[in-house]
């Protein structure tokens, strides 16, 4: 069995060939080349005849019978002898007003198989024979170079009148365009069928997928025959080369399930090697598999109109007869453009139910957009959002990278982890969806279930970047009742053991697992769409971020400049106000009173006090306006230049300051990380704990690899110290300007200015900077770990 035939086979039907007692081939009806059995049935005649020089190609074994003219002595002379240049003429413009011959084979179907819609067209001609004119209906279409006539004996019941018989096809069709929905106007549609032709039993089958199985959803029967109404029939019913067939041909008839099929002459055409392609002939003989099938649920006789929707096979109107029983063209004409109505009427009945369907999707989703506090994805998954109710869908999530944010019930185990196996790249803003997860996954139900994959999903990206916004359903177990085992599709029936289905009286009931509820088109569509409002959002909340970090900027820039040019101004009057208060003290210190001598010192101390906070700001404020300029440098060596400075300090304090491993190169501004580490030292010295307490006082210098803002590594920095430690409701406050954890005078003094400016030089660098207090660190008290990296 080839790879083709399994993929379209279910793992059961293959399993359930195998265990067949005879030798039955099931995959052979799937190979089977329908279009091409090198035969016609007998109560018509076949000419086939190249369309420029009109010399006739093939023909069928009966056309003695039928026309008068034995086979061999028309293949090879031109057809005008038999029918008139005149009626040559008629049958050429007939196939040329009804559009182009048939094209190229499908994508997907087997080389050689047919494609695209038969162009037909019906005219009656008179033939003599035996000295009397017989009348035929011929039925005419093209192949490639050649036109194909089949004549068929027209009927003793007289012409057909197309007057008397459209009062009735108006009523019909007037009856379906009332039907409220599918079901309703298939149920109009095959008792209007049944009436029309005089089947026995008349019912509207539709196709789950384009290659799953079929339900009857409606039926018109004559008395005591079993309803199939409800019933399921297996996807092996009906092959996909017969589907192919069924999509380009509006109708089929089989007049005689026990007709004698006719041969053609030649039986291969010279030049292709194979038999004339039938496609589109209206006698083309039918499949042995087929009258089989027919023959073992007791059909004499039967008609297929298709019904498609946007050029895919939708389903069948499929008529049975309990007796043989001939379709004039002219009844069958009627039942075509049944088919064709019907078909245009299906199309608008689920037109109009996605349009009411899609209308109260976007309502929802004018909803849920209202509901947003925020412009963000993220603001989607928040309780009450209406997410996942949007789609009607057990849950949702926003895929970013690694983290997953959710919303609706728990998130199947296996959720995030499947999405990449399930289609490959998709566009961003397009939607891929699937109700039957575990089927794609190539999954059974149970094992699915047991790892946590949910049966439905619909997705789609969001961005370039990866992030996914994400439904899911659960499995929606659905029990169905099938006229035939699904998994054992090779059974024993009157004629033989060949697919058979049953009646109702042998039903056999079946729960399908692994699928959800579907996603409708409607649903889709609105996917879509909320990912081109949340675009819209997002664009409009860039570019107004972007305007307010524009304006931030320049605000920052006119405060660094006020900063500036204030400490700087402000800095010449405090000077006078001290050297004031310093000359009046030596000037007139034997003359003042204490109280007032007491004064002056005061102004003094706060006139220094303030200059050297207008120091701290003047060099806070220059940080923003200088520029820097980074290299490559040898961390150690900075670190030593720090302790030029800071060295004294920590001695003072009895704190010394361990490198345990060599430290790596950076890119920085070397006069800006120097100072980073001299005010971290310091604020070492200053916080060192107290010389009763237990274990020698350090400070620890290490570069660790944390995790960057992209998902990568970068290197960090932590000086860690073994001190008294910030409690964790102060890590904020401590790197504020101007803020200190004790008084001024407590701890060696300071504007509270020190660890503002690492942050600041931190931030200049792009990098980001934190604190972990207590910190893990042996000996002395819970201790500060000061953590920053410098960015690219």
């Amino acid at each position: 069995m080839t790879d083709e035939v399994r993929g379209w086979l279910t793992p059961k039907a293959v399993a359930a060939e195998a265990g067949v007692s005879q030798e039955f081939d099931l995959s052979q009806c799937v190979r089977e080349p329908i279009h091409l059995l090198g035969g016609v049935q007998s109560y018509g005649a076949l000419i086939a005849a190249r369309l420029h020089g009109a010399v006739v190609d093939t023909v069928s074994r009966n056309t003695g019978e039928v026309l008068g003219v034995a086979a061999e002595e028309l293949v090879g002379r031109p057809v005008t002898e038999l029918i008139g240049d005149e009626q040559w003429a008629l049958a050429r413009e007939i196939t040329e007003a009804a559009g182009p011959p048939e094209g190229s084979a499908e994508p997907g179907a087997p080389e050689g198989a047919p494609s695209g819609p038969v162009a037909s067209g019906v005219l009656s001609l008179s033939l003599e024979r035996d000295g009397q004119d017989r009348l035929f209906d011929v039925t005419v279409h093209r192949v490639a170079e050649l036109l194909v006539l089949e004549f068929e004996p027209r009927s003793a019941e007289g012409p057909f009148v197309f007057q008397n018989f459209y009062p009735r096809v108006r009523s019909a069709l007037h009856r379906l365009q009332g039907a409220a929905d599918v079901t309703e106007c298939c149920a109009a549609a095959v008792r209007e069928v049944r009436a029309l032709t005089g089947y026995d039993r008349v019912a509207a089958y539709r196709f789950d997928g384009a290659e799953g199985p079929g339900q009857v959803i409606a039926e018109a029967r004559g008395e005591g025959r079993e309803p199939w109404l409800g019933l399921w029939f297996p996807a092996s019913d009906i092959p996909p080369q017969a589907r192919r067939l069924y999509a380009r041909n509006w109708i089929r008839v089989i007049g005689d399930v026990d007709d004698a099929t006719v041969g053609l002459l030649p039986e291969v055409r010279e030049g292709t090697g194979e038999p004339l392609d039938l496609s589109g002939s209206t006698l083309r003989t039918v499949s042995g598999y087929h009258l089989e099938y027919l023959r073992n649920i007791g059909v004499a006789s039967s008609m297929s109109v298709s019904l498609l929707h946007e050029g895919e096979l939708w389903g069948l109107i499929a008529c049975h007869g309990d007796a043989p029983r001939r379709l004039t063209p002219e009844v069958r004409a009627a039942c075509e453009f049944f088919g064709i109505a019907l078909s245009l009427q299906l199309a608008a009945v689920a037109e109009r139910e996605q349009a009411d369907e899609l209308s109260g999707c976007r309502r929802a989703l004018a909803t849920l957009l209202a509901r947003l506090s925020s412009q963000a994805p993220d603001a989607l998954l928040r309780p009450g959002s209406g997410l996942a109710e949007l789609l009607h869908a057990d849950g949702a999530l926003l895929l970013r990278g690694t983290e997953v944010a959710a919303t609706g019930g728990p998130v199947p185990a296996a959720l995030p982890g499947l999405l990449g196996r399930l289609a490959g790249p998709i566009p961003v803003g397009e939607v891929w969806s699937s109700d039957r997860v575990p089927e794609v996954l190539g999954l059974d139900p149970a094992e699915a279930e047991a790892q946590g994959v949910p049966a439905g999903l619909l997705f789609l990206p969001l961005n370039r970047d990866g992030d996914l916004l994400v439904w899911w359903r659960r499995e929606r177990p659905a029990p169905r009742e099938w006229a035939a085992d699904p998994a054992r599709p090779v059974r024993t029936g009157p004629g033989g053991e060949r697919l058979t289905p049953r009646g109702s009286a042998a039903v056999y009931r079946a729960t399908v697992r692994g699928r959800s509820a579907p996603w409708t088109p409607a649903q889709r569509a609105v996917a879509g769409e909320l990912w081109r409002e949340m675009l819209g959002l997002l664009n409009r909340h860039m570019a107004e971020l972007e305007a307010r970090n524009s304006e931030l900027a320049r605000t920052n820039e006119d405060l660094d400049s006020f900063a500036h040019a204030a400490a700087h101004d402000l800095k010449e009057p405090l000077r006078g106000i001290a050297n004031a208060a310093a000359f009046m003290v030596e000037d007139a210190g034997d003359v003042l009173d204490a109280t007032s001598l007491r004064r002056l010192t005061t102004v003094r101390r706060l006139a220094e006090r303030m200059d050297g906070l207008l120091d701290s700001l003047l060099h806070f404020s220059r940080l923003g306006q200088v520029g820097l300029e980074r290299e490559l440098l040898e961390l150690d060596e900075v670190v030593d230049d720090a302790l030029l400075v800071a060295g004294d300090r920590l001695a003072e304090q009895g704190v010394t300051v361990v490198r345990p491993a060599p430290l790596p190169r950076l890119h920085a501004d070397r006069e800006r990380l120097r100072e980073v580490l001299e005010n971290l030292f310091v604020n070492a010295a200053k916080y060192a704990v107290d010389e009763a307490a237990a274990g020698e006082r350090r400070v620890w210098v290490e570069a660790v690899p944390v995790a960057g803002p992209d998902g990568g590594r970068v290197t960090a920095v932590v000086v860690r110290d073994n001190g008294i430690g910030i409690p964790a409701e102060q890590h904020e406050d401590v790197l504020q300007l101007f803020r200190r954890l004790h008084r001024r005078d407590e701890r060696g003094g300071g504007s509270g200015v020190g660890l503002a400016v690492v942050k600041r030089i931190v931030e200049r660098h792009g990098g980001r900077l934190w604190l972990e207090s207590p910190a893990p660190a042996p000996g002395g008290g819970p201790g500060t770990a000061v953590w920053f990296t410098l960015g690219g």
